[in-house]
């Protein structure tokens, strides 16, 4: 669940750590554009579930990858973080991103709160079985949307400074989501709705941003302000949407 609460007029000015400023009012910074492609590789996902030679790819992907049967390795367990900690890194040789190091690590885990409120319960409504037949908690596939989720946050943090320093976390990501196959812990609609969750998130993460740091400004709260802020507690995730008058 996820109550939100938006004003139309509601507007406020934020400066990055390169000393920019921009201005982000309620309903008009939410860009639709921005979440084509996270709901087509949802759509695609999903579409597994509808559409009998959708599953029919799986179950043949599934089996070419069992049949050359290639190395498995736990290390998708970890290359799921790589384009975060490349962040942290980058910003400790002081190559600057978009935000400093507090703005960044809430816009990181808004992101993370919002995949894991998407993605654990859907494993537990939607149970589908494991390629290895472990559980039924397979789509949409966490490790996907994890690794996403901080290669598009390294992206939205470095594509104005370099392109390519921006993109050098998707090679991690899509690691990560093969080995997940390889490993046999996932359907190929597992990890492409996993991705689109991931991507999704960020963006949306990005775009709480302003909303959740100016709720107050010098510690007094200003009327008239919605603000939207993540937490986590036992067995949940979620949003908070507070509102001033």
């Amino acid at each position: 669940m996820f109550p939100i609460l938006l004003s139309a007029q509601d507007s406020l000015t934020l400066k990055t750590s390169r000393g920019m400023q921009f201005s982000a009012v309620d309903n008009h910074d939410f860009q639709l554009r921005k979440f084509v492609v996270p709901t087509a590789l949802i759509a695609y996902g999903a579409s597994s579930f509808a559409i009998p030679k959708m599953k029919k790819w799986d179950l043949q992907t599934r089996n070419e990858v069992l049949h050359k049967n290639p190395a498995r390795t736990t290390i998708d367990n970890y290359t799921q973080y790589f384009p975060a900690v490349m962040v942290y890194g980058l910003n400790a040789f002081n190559v600057e991103g978009l935000h400093d190091f507090k703005h960044r690590t809430l816009i990181y885990l808004t992101s993370q709160l919002i995949s894991g409120a998407i993605v654990f319960p859907a494993k537990q409504f939607i149970a589908e079985e494991r390629p290895d037949g472990t559980n039924k908690k397979s789509f949409p596939s966490g490790h996907a949307a994890t690794a996403f989720a901080t290669a598009h946050f390294m992206y939205k943090e470095y594509r104005d400074k370099n392109i390519w320093l921006g993109l050098a976390g998707y090679p991690f990501a899509v690691f990560t989501g093969i080995y997940r196959v390889i490993n046999n812990r996932h359907w190929v609609s597992d990890i492409v709705a996993g991705a689109g969750i991931g991507i999704a998130s960020t963006e949306l993460a990005y775009w709480l941003y302003p909303k959740m740091t100016g709720l107050f400004k010098g510690g007094e709260q200003r009327p008239g302000q919605s603000a939207f802020i993540p937490y986590i507690g036992h067995n949940r995730f979620g949003i908070n949407a507070v509102r001033s008058f």
